[in-house]
């Protein structure tokens, strides 16, 4: 499931010769399960002088939308119908006045937390421009949509907020989702040993082949013995993507000069600990961000592990999918 790099240009999908007054799009009328989302027919939305409109190819499913979903609004009660998806890929079909770094059917994907304009659940999506970046090579759209969010995610926490460098020894646990598959690529590039946990034997097994030096699976093995025999004297940093007891068996194995970094919104977060370095954050995009990610997509040879994927109409089934666990990768929605 992972790209082909060959260095070839994407070919451009069709571009709407004029864009039409409205689409299609998967929303939501109040919080509430799977069965909430469904189909609508709204306005397309109209762009501001500093904002693109993307013909939506892939959205990506975040591991955050069944919360918002079922009614997580940490902006407040939005309007309705909510469309839904913080991350995307697809062509430029219309740019705004002040609009320079960007054109018409450029490729590009795209990152917008809770935009009021909808999100990429949709045939077309408004994104800021400083929020959108070109497609590098190496990717082709399917990747691309499925990799904004968790892409940011993974390379600040390794980059930012852990400071990874050459040498460093790694923990990241919960390696085998969307982030962690990311995460483990941007550590190896800049020179970490890392010991993976993962979900279960197949998701050590994708880690491995990823790059991780070592990889367990977090539910089943003596993780306590595991990073013993892979770090005797104790690991740099800990990079956590799900919490729980495992976790602190992670922390146990830290130096006393260790840090440890996560993204806002794992749960449980983990313990307090007298003299641990601790970092939380949320991904950021702007145009220097977008850069720094295109670089290190580009020196990896990134690849996106998708772990499935569904026709915007059946992005329901999405949910459920990503709700019952064990998802190895990201999963999409594929719009045109």
């Amino acid at each position: 499931m992972a790209p082909s790099h060959s260095g070839k240009t994407p070919v451009t999908p069709p571009v709407p010769r004029t864009v039409p007054l409205t689409m299609r799009a998967v929303a939501i009328d109040d919080a509430g399960g799977p069965e909430m989302l469904t189909v609508h027919q709204l306005p397309v939305p109209r762009i501001d002088d500093h904002e693109v409109l993307i013909a939506v190819d892939t959205a990506g499913v975040g591991s955050w939308d069944p919360a918002i979903r079922a009614g997580w609004w940490p902006e407040g009660r939005p309007r309705f119908p909510l469309v839904l998806g913080t991350d995307g890929a697809g062509t430029i079909v219309a740019t705004g006045a002040r609009v320079r770094r960007l054109k018409v059917r450029d490729k590009v994907y795209g990152y917008s937390w809770l935009s009021p304009k909808g999100g990429f659940y949709a045939e077309f999506a408004a994104v800021e421009a400083s929020k959108a970046a070109l497609i590098p090579a190496g990717l082709e759209l399917r990747e691309a949509g499925a990799m904004p969010a968790t892409a940011l995610t993974a390379l600040q926490g390794i980059d930012n907020a852990l400071r990874i460098k050459q040498g460093d020894t790694l923990i990241i646990h919960g390696a085998s989702g969307g982030v962690g598959t990311l995460a483990v690529q941007f550590a190896k590039w800049r020179g970490a040993r890392v010991f993976a946990t993962a979900s279960g034997t197949d998701g050590a097994e994708l880690v491995r082949d990823l790059g991780a030096d070592e990889a367990i699976d977090g539910r089943q093995g003596d993780i306590t013995a595991a990073i013993r025999r892979f770090a005797p004297d104790g690991v740099d940093a800990v990079f956590a993507l799900a919490g729980g007891e495992p976790l602190e068996r992670c922390l146990d194995a830290l130096r006393p000069d260790g840090r440890l970094a996560y993204p806002n919104g794992v749960e449980p977060e983990p313990l307090k600990r007298p003299g641990l370095r601790v970092v939380s954050y949320d991904a950021v995009a702007d145009v220097g961000e977008l850069e720094l990610l295109n670089e290190a997509i580009e020196a990896t040879r990134l690849r996106v592990v998708i772990a499935a994927e569904y026709p915007l109409g059946q992005a329901a089934k999405a949910h459920e999918r990503l709700e019952a666990g064990h998802v190895l990768g990201k999963i999409v929605l594929r719009i045109r």
